[in-house]
């Protein structure tokens, strides 16, 4: 069955990125103008980033000459940016209206969930908010004028994503224009528009961090998943390779001593999992600005207490045990003080890795794992490989 214009717009706001492009293809070029009029700036970006120039150029054409200005300003701006979040002004609400007025414009208008509305002079300079509880209590005589309430919090078309949370946490209200430079108003950024857009970017980032693409779904096309992930397992694999030169180099020791072999993924898989934890940790607080590059040191020496503590734990726990399996006392210290040296530098590995990256300009998100990966397996054989030669006389 066919849906409407609303419908199709509606569906497109929550389908696949991936199945953007041939689902609005497969629409006719008056369905397509009409899905780029009526869909959320967010999603008629998307749209209009995944198709051909030639594609996006015949879809611009057929809108307004107003709307496709609006739309190829929009496209200038870097994702995670208010032009990317705001919601056009389908209808102005100016000061020389009564509040009966301007009940009739909210009636006639698409509004949903609204609990404010903008007020603009005659040239569309923002004057401030009016509350619609303020309007239902008021004489539809009166005018707006008077219920105005002077707005402190604006955005700019380029203010960051953490610029609006902080203009949300400050104000306290559902949503926050966006003006130009000359203070007109260019459109309202909805609290839920820039929540959403936070949990997809902390959602996106949980997928960067293991190699798969911020844009794939849970039922993306196999190729397409393929296409993003594989790129990024070609480079695990060859940085997996690192660690064989540091097998390679005892390997008469494991020959001689089989009980190595068996243990040797108990110190490796333990320094991962550590600093898979003191990567999280870090990570989270460079996303929410709790630490920057600059506090490395304190990050560091946190990771290095903790990595110490755990590791004598750990340690004790690891000698007490192998040594009730082997009987053997020098297996237990071998293991023992690998598992402590692996435990501290899984912590210096994790709270130094998203660091180093977000220093140098890169998404933490998008290689630390595989980095981190690298760094824990050859640090955790060497520890342990290397213990064991050292002390190949306790065997």
């Amino acid at each position: 069955r066919e849906l409407s214009d609303a419908g199709a717009t509606h569906l497109l706001d929550y389908v696949d990125p991936a199945r953007l492009k041939p689902l609005f293809l497969s629409l006719d070029k008056d369905r397509q103008a009409s899905v780029l009029l009526q869909s959320r700036i967010r999603t008629a970006m998307l749209i209009l980033r995944s198709l051909s120039e030639s594609e996006r150029e015949e879809a611009l054409n057929s809108l307004p000459a107003r709307v496709k200005t609006e739309y190829l300003e929009l496209l200038e701006f870097p994702e995670r940016t208010a032009g990317r979040y705001m919601d056009r002004l389908g209808t102005r609400y100016r000061t020389d209206q009564t509040v009966g007025e301007a009940l009739d414009l909210l009636r006639g208008s698409s509004a949903q969930r609204t609990r404010s509305l903008y007020l603009v002079t005659e040239d569309d300079v923002l004057a401030g908010r009016v509350d619609l509880q303020d309007m239902a209590l008021a004489d539809p005589a009166t005018p707006m004028a008077e219920l105005l309430n002077i707005t402190q919090e604006v955005a700019s078309l380029t203010s960051t994503e953490e610029d609006l949370v902080d203009l949300f946490e400050k104000s306290r209200v559902d949503s926050i224009p966006v003006v130009d430079h000359d203070h007109k108003l260019l459109g309202i950024i909805r609290y839920g528009n820039l929540f959403q857009a936070a949990e997809e970017a902390a959602t996106a980032g949980i997928q960067r961090m293991v190699g798969a693409s911020a844009d794939e779904r849970a039922l993306s096309t196999p190729l397409f998943a393929v296409k993003r992930r594989l790129v990024w397992l070609h480079l695990h694999l060859l940085t997996a390779f690192l660690a064989a030169p540091v097998v390679r180099s005892p390997e008469s020791t494991i020959a001689q001593f089989t009980a190595l072999a068996i243990l040797l993924p108990v110190v490796a898989g333990q320094s991962g999992n550590a600093g898979s934890q003191a990567l999280a940790v870090t990570m989270r607080g460079l996303a929410l600005k709790e630490i920057s590059t600059l506090q490395w040191r304190a990050v560091l020496s946190k990771e290095l207490q903790i990595g110490g503590i755990n590791g004598l734990a750990l340690a004790l726990t690891c000698g007490l045990g192998v040594w009730a399996w082997s009987q053997s006392s020098g297996l237990a210290l071998v293991i023992a003080i690998a598992m402590l040296t692996a435990m501290v530098m899984a912590g210096i590995s994790g709270a130094l890795v998203p660091m180093i990256l977000q220093r140098l300009g890169q998404d933490p998100a998008t290689a630390s794992s595989i980095i981190l990966t690298t760094v824990t397996d050859v640090s955790g054989f060497l520890a342990f490989l290397g213990t064991a030669t050292l002390l190949s006389g306790l065997l």
